[in-house]
């Protein structure tokens, strides 16, 4: 709590010193632009809601071990780590299938995606994105299910035109202290004036996860990684363009190192890991105000996830493989339909082919086949129709939107019988901003949201998060009711953002223990929708440039949930979180001390008391001091990132493996 107070008094003292301060520079904070809020491009500032832009300048100076990790630090999002090959972030204390992540526009989330953390947004490769943008309470419209928290979005790199034939190409090698990664990157561009192409493969070998203080080498956590990407695009006439790319990434022996540490596993690991999209995307412009820009995305995309387990002592080996096979259609219109008022309206398809099975095998014996996690062969369909709009009159500002949502979900199962079910959604949003000289914004906006459930909730038969869990089919999708009223202020020297928000949310699916039933001397649990909660809380952040080469910046977020049917705190919610830091550049240099902390949590909820991953009491607070240093060249740049100087051993709040400690990351990129 102090540091976030020292952090109040910082942004006090910069407002009150900014009368007096040099407008030379000016700020990144709130100066970008984002297509996630309205399907259109819009500046930050203007935009009324809460929305971090992760440049790839910030990650060069960053330089993060994985997706996950470069969104640690960002004002709102708390990445929680199951495993060292792993990460899944918070927003506004929902996580999971409960918020919704985007490639390019198009759904990373599936119909497996399970409640709680999980390791999908860790399938991504970092070197492949140019910028990410996090909208905080909000998506449902624009995106559909899932975005019960928001919105993650992931904008991988685009080649570009030139008018004469161009190479370049790039190689990166990173190295950690104590083999904690050994990755290699190279990736080559072709520019000419009517074609471009891009690629890039990644080598990637971590090694076990050292913790700070007592805690040392986390034994087994190390995994391997490959991945590649290529991306087309080609100018089809002066107004339109096709763009073809591919990414895949496959990893291997990911251990979950919890597992190992507290439930007496000799084996229990993702093996293998394993995600590839390919995607189309023709756009253009047109001269009709209502067709200003059409766009027509066609995706297809699978997962393979295979889990080895077997106890401590057994000779049982169980294998278990899901893999989902996803087809996705979008087509989208923006429209200016005058000068004031423009719009971004499309339809979407999703389908999920499902097919799961598991195999136990003891030694010396023949396989068992049987039922896998989810029913085999199951079916998903997710198809949707929207409509965003945007006036400014004046100062002022006003943006809405619907999205009507319907499913087709088919399950034949041994368990189950045959099961069709058709949820149906329908939401909506709605703003307003007042806006002052393109430097403020007061805004206040509402975000009606849903998740429809998956068939994860429906079908789930095994073992779950420490639970036995059975297969439920009468559930009717989620829903929240997100209000959040917030300013934002921007000059050359300083910008702020802050915002209060509450969040409602209805019919919450959640496991329910079946009484007087065990299987193996494990629990039994069905879900149901039977549980109401609301969760409000607070974020700021502030950006302040001064004496032509020095930055102060910080944030922080807090969050307050309650269980109102079960009169107990929100399972995992974050707590008081955010980070201080101070960067001085001159010439190709730069030096970035940042501090990060934590308060303690405990306030915790019946099943945050049952889950192993949380010390008794709840999860201890911490400061963690990092140092980032570089030199950037016209042909090469070193950077280096020195990790928890003080070697602080923590854990981030429902972890399953605990910080890294005192190390020194090396990045060598060569250019030509």
């Amino acid at each position: 709590m102090k540091i976030f107070y020292c952090f109040l008094v910082f942004v006090v003292s910069v407002i009150s010193g900014f009368a007096q301060q040099s407008d030379s520079l000016r700020t990144e904070l709130l100066s970008q632009v984002n297509v996630t809020a309205n399907r259109i491009t819009v500046q930050t500032l203007e935009t009324a809601g809460s929305i971090s832009v992760i440049s790839s300048q910030n990650s060069k100076v960053w330089q993060p071990r994985t997706t996950p990790e470069a969104l640690m630090g960002t004002t709102g999002v708390f990445v929680q780590k199951t495993t060292h090959g792993a990460g899944s972030p918070f927003l506004r204390g929902l996580t999971g299938n409960q918020t919704l992540i985007l490639i390019d526009g198009i759904r990373l989330n599936n119909s497996t995606f399970r409640y709680g953390p999980n390791q999908y947004l860790n399938t991504i490769d970092p070197f492949a994105i140019e910028k990410m943008e996090v909208l905080r309470g909000g998506g449902s419209v624009a995106y559909g299910s899932d975005a019960l928290g928001g919105t993650f979005q992931l904008l991988t790199s685009n080649p570009s035109f030139s008018e004469k034939l161009t190479v370049h190409g790039r190689a990166v090698g990173r190295y950690s202290t104590g083999d904690m990664e050994k990755t290699l990157r190279t990736g080559l561009e072709v520019s000419a004036s009517r074609v471009a192409f891009s690629g890039g493969l990644s080598v990637r070998n971590f090694g076990d996860l050292i913790g700070g203080d007592t805690t040392g080498r986390q034994s087994p956590s190390g995994y391997k990684d490959r991945a590649f990407d290529a991306k087309l695009l080609l100018r089809v006439s002066d107004s339109w363009s096709l763009t073809v790319a591919h990414q895949s990434v496959r990893q291997r022996h990911v251990p979950l190192y919890y597992r190992y540490k507290l439930e007496n596993f000799a084996l229990n690991e993702f093996n293998p890991q394993n995600r590839s999209l390919s995607y189309f995307k023709l756009k253009g412009g047109t001269p009709r105000k209502w067709a200003s820009e059409i766009s027509l995305t066609g995706s297809w995309q699978t997962t393979k996830e295979g889990r080895l387990s077997r106890k401590t002592g057994s000779s049982s080996l169980r294998t278990e493989t899901d893999k989902v096979k996803t087809a996705g259609l979008i087509f989208n219109v923006q429209s200016d339909i005058t000068g004031f008022w423009k719009a971004s309206s499309g339809i979407e398809i999703y389908n999920d082919l499902i097919k799961s099975n598991k195999t136990d095998q003891v030694a010396g014996g023949s396989p068992v086949y049987g039922r896998g996690l989810y029913p085999d062969d199951s079916k998903y369909l997710n198809y949707a129709i929207y409509t965003l709009h945007r006036l400014r009159l004046d100062n002022l500002q006003f943006s809405f939107g619907g999205r009507f949502n319907g499913f087709r979900i088919d399950v034949s199962d041994e368990v189950l019988g045959k099961v069709l079910v058709k949820p149906k959604a329908l939401v909506g949003n709605a703003s307003v901003s007042y806006l002052i000289r393109e430097k403020s914004n007061f805004y206040g906006s509402f975000h009606s949201g849903f998740r429809a459930p998956n068939i994860d909730d429906m079908g789930t038969l095994g073992i779950v998060d420490f639970r036995y869990e059975l297969p439920a089919y009468d559930l009717k999708p989620e829903a929240s009711y997100n209000f959040e009223v917030g300013y934002k202020f921007r000059s050359k020297s300083l910008a702020i953002g802050a915002a209060l928000f509450q969040n409602n949310l209805r019919n919450l699916i959640t496991r329910v223990q079946v009484k007087g039933q065990k299987i193996d001397g494990i629990d039994v649990y069905r879900k149901e929708n039977v549980e109401r909660a609301y969760i409000r809380g607070g974020e700021l952040e502030a950006e302040y440039m001064f004496s032509g080469n020095w930055k102060l910046y910080g944030g922080g977020a807090y969050n307050f949930g309650k269980n109102v049917t079960k009169n107990e705190p929100v399972r995992r919610i974050p707590p008081l979180n955010g980070r201080l830091g101070v960067e001085y550049r001159k010439l190709r240099w730069y030096v970035r001390p940042e501090v990060w902390f934590a308060d303690q949590q405990t306030r915790l909820a019946a099943g945050d008391l049952g889950d192993n991953r949380i010390p008794k009491g709840g999860t201890p607070g911490w400061v963690v001091v990092n140092l980032m240093a570089g030199y950037e060249a016209k042909h090469f740049a070193v950077n280096a990132v020195a990790q928890n100087l003080t070697n602080k051993d923590y854990r981030t709040h429902g972890s399953g493996i605990n910080g890294v400690g005192r190390s020194l990351w090396l990045t060598l990129t060569t250019r030509f």
